[in-house]
C-alpha cells in the first residue's frame, strides 16, 4: 500500500507542477545550445590567421586534394592525442598567385621571403633509356655547379644539388598541380623545373602528362597560373631529324607543347629558352650548351631574387606568339591588345623653354654656326647632353633605350629579336653576313645635326651643330653599352620561340652598328671607341649623315663606313633631312670628296632612303651624279619606314610616302641603267625583299662571275692586327666573301634556314624553311 500511495503522490505532484518543470527544462536546453554555439564561433580562424598557402587548409581538403598533397601530410598531421577535423565536402580551389602584367612581373622576389636557396628539379621521360642518361648528365652538371657555387662562409644561401624524377614514377599532382612548398626550415628555397622530353609517335606517359597539364590549366577549381610560385622552368627536347626534319613536321613537337603549357601554368616564367637536340647527331653537345646557359640563369636568380624584368618600351618581352594567341583568342587578338595612343605627345628638345629658374620662356640655345670649335666655357663643358631629370631622358627610355653616361645609348633591335626566334635577320645578313642576334645597336652620341622627316626616333634626341656638352670617356661608354645590350638580351630568354642555341650565341657580341640615334661621328673620341670595339673582335658599321667633314676626314679604319644620301639636290635635302647647318649642301659635297679618297681603304656605302613624293621622281640622274662623284663600294637603296608619329605627319610624311617594293625595284633598275650608260662599273648584287632593300655594288666585288658583297670578319681582324704591327695597309677587296645564292638579285634574300612570318590583319602564318 505504501508503494501505491507514493505513486499517487508523485502523480499528483506532476499534475500540479508539470508546466513549470517543462519550461525550466526547455530553458536550460536553449541556454546550453547558445553557449556551445558561442564557443565554436570564438574558436573559428580569423581572416588574418588563415594561412596563405592552400596546402595548409587541411580541414577543407577533398579526397583529390589530399592525394595531391600527400608529400606535405607529415608536417601537417595533428598530434596523437588530437582528433583530425572531418574533411569538408565540396571542391577545393588550388590558388596560385598570377603575376601582374607590369614591368617587374617576372621578378619573383615579391612572392614570399627572399631567395636563399635554389632547388633544381630535373624531370625526364624515357622509353629506351637515352633521355634518362641525358638527365643524369644534366644532373651532374648541376651538382658541379652547386659545389662551385658553395660558400663556406655563408651556408644559408646557395644552389642545392638537383633532384631527379622520372615522370613515369611520380604523381603529377605532387609537382604539376601546385608547386612544392619550401621546407619550414628554409622558407626562402625556390624551385626551378628542368624538363628533358623526347618526342614519340606512339602513346606514352608523355601524352598522359601533357593531358594532365591541359586539365590543370582548364580546371575551374585551380587558378590558371597554379605554378607561379616556381622561380622558373626550362624545357629541352630530343628528336630525330631523319624522321621529322623540321619542327613543323614534328621535330621535338612534344617538347614545344610542354613549353607552352608550362608558360601558362607558371605565368610565363620561362627561365631559359626551349632547347633542341638531335639524337642522331648533336644531342649531347646541344644539351651541354643549354646546360651552361641554364646554370648562368640559376646564378642570376640566386643573386637577384628572380628572373628580372622584361624589356620596356618598344621591346616588350611578350610579343605575339602561339601561347599568347591561345590565351587571348585568335579571333579577337587585336582587340584585346593594349592600344597605343594615337595622339601621343612627344616633347621635342628644341621646343622646351627654360630659364635660370627652370620656368622662364627663353628657348634652349642652339649653335647654328657653320664651323670652328665651340667657345670655351666652363658652364657648357659641364652641361650634360641628356640629364636624367630631362624630358628627353624620359622619352628615350620609354622608347626602350638604355642611356649610358650623359650622351650615349644602346637599344635592342627588332631584327635581333626576330633572329633569336629563327624568324630572319635584317638585310645586313643578306648583304654583308651580319647575323642580327650577334649585333649590338649603339651610339656614343645621342645628338644629331639633322631632324630628318623619316627618323623613327620620334624627334626626341638632342640636336646641335657643335659639341657643347660634357664628354664621357670611351671606356665608360664601351662598357656601358655592352652591359646594357647583354641585359636586354637576357630579358629575351622568356620570349616564346627564342632558340636556345641562338640565345647562347647572342651573349657574345660580334658586330656593332653605330647607327642607333644621333650622329656617332660627332663624339670627340670616336676613334678610341672604335679601337676598343676592334680589340674585342667586334666589327664596326658606322653611319654618318654627311654633315661633319672634319670628323669624317680624321676617322680611322672601320669595318664598313656608311653615308646617308637622302636626296640628290640641295632643295630635296633641305626638305627631307632638315639640317641645322646653314652650309649643309657644301658640307655634304665635301663629305663625298672625302669618301672618294677613302674608297680604297674603307668599304664605303651610300645609303639611299627613298621617300615617295620627296626624292624618288625624276631624281635618278641626280643620284647617278653623286655616285659618280664619290664612287662608293656599295649603294643601298631602301624604302622609307613610316613610324606614324605626330612629328612625321607635321613634316608632311604619311603612309602615302612609303614606296612599294615594286617601285624600289623599278628605281634600282633605272639607276643601274644610268650608271651603265656612264661607263661606271656597277651592278645589282643582292636584295632583301622583306626590308624593301636592294644592293648595288662596284664590279670590284664581282670576282669569277660571282658577287662578293659579304665580309670575312676573321680576315678583317687579321689584317687589322698586321697593320697595327708593321703598318701594312689593306684594301676592302682583301676581306670580301662570296654572297650567298639565296641573297642574290631575284632570289628574295630571305635566309632559308629561318622561318618567314606573314601577318595579314588578324591572321598570321609561318613559311617553313626551304629544303
Amino acid at each position: 500500500m505504501d508503494g501505491d500511495s507514493l505513486m499517487e503522490g508523485l502523480l499528483a505532484f506532476w499534475h500540479s507542477y508539470r508546466l513549470p518543470i517543462l519550461v525550466a527544462i526547455a530553458t536550460t536546453a536553449i541556454v546550453l545550445r547558445i553557449y556551445r554555439l558561442s564557443q565554436t564561433k570564438s574558436k573559428a580562424p580569423t581572416a588574418s590567421s588563415i594561412p596563405s598557402s592552400p596546402r595548409s587548409r587541411s580541414p577543407e581538403k577533398s579526397e583529390k586534394s589530399e592525394i595531391s598533397e600527400k608529400h606535405q601530410e607529415a608536417s601537417q598531421k595533428p598530434a596523437q592525442n588530437e582528433t583530425a577535423p572531418k574533411p569538408a565536402s565540396g571542391p577545393k580551389r588550388v590558388s596560385g598567385k598570377k603575376p601582374l602584367k607590369v614591368a617587374g612581373r617576372r621578378n619573383g622576389s615579391d612572392q614570399g621571403p627572399p631567395v636563399s636557396f635554389i632547388q633544381p628539379i630535373v624531370f625526364f621521360a624515357s622509353l629506351t633509356g637515352n633521355t634518362e642518361r641525358y638527365a643524369q648528365i644534366l644532373a651532374e652538371d648541376l651538382r658541379t655547379a652547386a659545389r662551385e657555387r658553395a660558400d663556406p662562409e655563408n651556408r644559408e644561401r646557395g644552389l642545392l644539388p638537383p633532384q631527379v624524377h622520372d615522370l613515369s614514377y611520380i604523381d603529377f599532382d605532387d609537382y604539376f598541380t601546385t608547386a612544392p612548398k619550401p621546407p619550414s626550415t628554409s622558407p626562402g628555397t625556390r624551385y626551378v623545373y628542368c624538363l628533358l622530353i623526347p618526342t614519340y609517335n606512339i602513346d606514352t606517359v608523355l601524352n598522359t602528362f601533357l593531358g594532365h597539364l591541359d586539365e590543370t590549366h582548364h580546371d575551374f577549381r585551380i587558378d590558371t597560373s597554379s605554378l607561379a610560385s616556381l622561380a622558373g622552368y626550362s624545357v629541352f627536347g630530343f628528336g630525330d631529324r631523319e624522321g621529322w626534319p623540321t619542327e613543323e613536321e614534328g621535330f621535338c613537337s612534344q617538347a614545344k607543347e610542354l613549353d607552352r603549357w608550362m608558360a601558362k601554368l607558371t605565368g610565363k616564367k620561362r627561365a631559359y629558352p626551349l632547347g633542341f637536340g638531335d639524337v642522331k647527331t648533336d644531342a649531347e653537345s646541344a644539351l651541354k650548351e643549354w646546360s651552361h646557359g641554364l646554370k648562368d640563369i640559376l646564378y642570376d636568380i640566386l643573386d637577384n631574387g628572380g628572373l628580372g624584368e622584361g624589356i620596356p618600351g618598344s621591346g616588350d618581352p611578350l610579343e605575339s606568339d602561339e601561347e599568347d594567341l591561345d590565351d587571348e583568342g585568335a579571333d579577337d587578338q587585336s582587340d584585346k591588345r593594349p592600344k597605343r595612343k594615337k595622339n601621343q605627345t612627344v616633347v621635342d628638345l628644341e621646343d622646351i623653354k627654360m630659364s635660370a629658374d627652370g620656368q622662364g620662356s627663353a628657348p634652349v640655345p642652339v649653335d647654328f654656326t657653320t664651323g670652328g670649335a665651340p667657345a670655351a666655357s666652363s658652364q657648357s663643358t659641364q652641361k650634360e647632353m641628356v640629364p636624367k631629370t630631362s624630358p628627353t631622358y624620359a622619352a628615350l627610355t620609354k622608347q626602350g633605350y638604355t642611356i649610358v653616361g650623359s650622351h650615349s645609348g644602346v637599344k635592342i633591335c627588332r631584327w635581333t629579336k626576330s633572329a633569336l626566334r629563327g624568324r630572319g635577320s635584317c638585310y645586313k645578313f643578306s648583304f654583308y653576313g651580319i647575323r642580327s642576334h650577334l649585333c649590338m645597336e649603339a651610339t656614343p652620341s645621342l645628338s644629331c645635326s639633322n631632324k630628318c622627316i623619316f627618323c623613327w626616333r620620334h624627334g626626341t634626341n638632342p640636336v646641335g651643330t657643335t659639341w657643347r656638352w660634357k664628354v664621357d670617356s670611351p671606356d665608360l661608354i664601351f662598357n656601358g653599352v655592352k652591359d646594357g645590350h647583354y641585359k636586354k638580351i637576357k630579358m629575351m630568354r622568356g620570349v616564346p620561340g627564342v632558340r636556345a642555341e641562338r640565345f647562347a650565341e647572342a651573349m657574345r657580341i660580334r658586330h656593332c652598328a653605330l647607327s642607333l640615334v644621333g650622329e656617332p661621328i660627332f663624339y670627340p673620341h670616336i676613334n678610341e671607341f672604335l679601337e676598343m670595339l676592334h680589340n674585342e673582335q667586334i666589327s664596326s658599321f658606322l653611319v654618318c649623315n654627311a654633315q661633319h667633314p672634319d670628323q669624317l676626314e680624321t676617322l680611322k679604319r672601320v669595318t664598313q663606313l656608311y653615308v646617308s644620301i637622302d636626296a640628290s639636290n640641295r632643295e630635296s635635302l633641305r626638305k627631307i633631312d632638315r639640317p641645322l647647318h646653314r652650309d649643309f649642301w657644301e658640307r655634304f659635297q665635301r663629305c663625298l670628296d672625302i669618301l672618294r679618297e677613302k674608297r680604297h681603304i674603307q668599304r664605303t656605302v651610300f645609303r639611299l632612303t627613298l621617300v615617295k613624293g620627296f626624292n624618288v621622281d625624276d631624281e635618278v640622274i641626280g643620284y647617278a651624279n653623286l655616285v659618280e662623284k664619290a664612287l662608293p663600294c656599295f649603294v643601298e637603296i631602301k624604302g622609307v619606314t613610316y613610324c606614324g608619329t605626330s612629328t612625321s605627319a607635321g613634316a608632311g610624311l604619311t603612309m602615302q610616302n612609303v614606296p612599294f617594293y615594286e617601285e624600289i625595284q623599278e628605281f634600282v633598275l633605272s639607276l643601274n641603267k644610268e650608271l651603265e650608260r656612264r661607263g661606271l662599273d656597277y651592278g645589282i648584287a643582292a636584295e632583301h625583299a622583306h626590308s624593301c632593300c636592294v644592293l648595288l655594288a662596284s664590279k670590284r666585288f664581282y670576282v669569277n662571275s660571282k658577287w662578293h658583297s659579304r665580309i670575312n670578319y676573321d680576315r678583317f681582324f687579321e689584317l687589322l692586327e698586321k697593320e697595327k704591327a708593321d703598318g701594312t695597309s689593306f684594301r676592302p677587296e682583301d676581306y670580301m666573301r662570296e654572297t650567298e645564292e639565296w641573297a642574290l638579285w631575284g632570289n628574295g634574300g630571305f635566309d632559308p634556314n629561318d622561318q618567314r612570318v606573314y601577318k595579314k590583319g588578324k591572321k598570321k602564318g609561318l613559311e617553313a624553311p626551304a629544303a
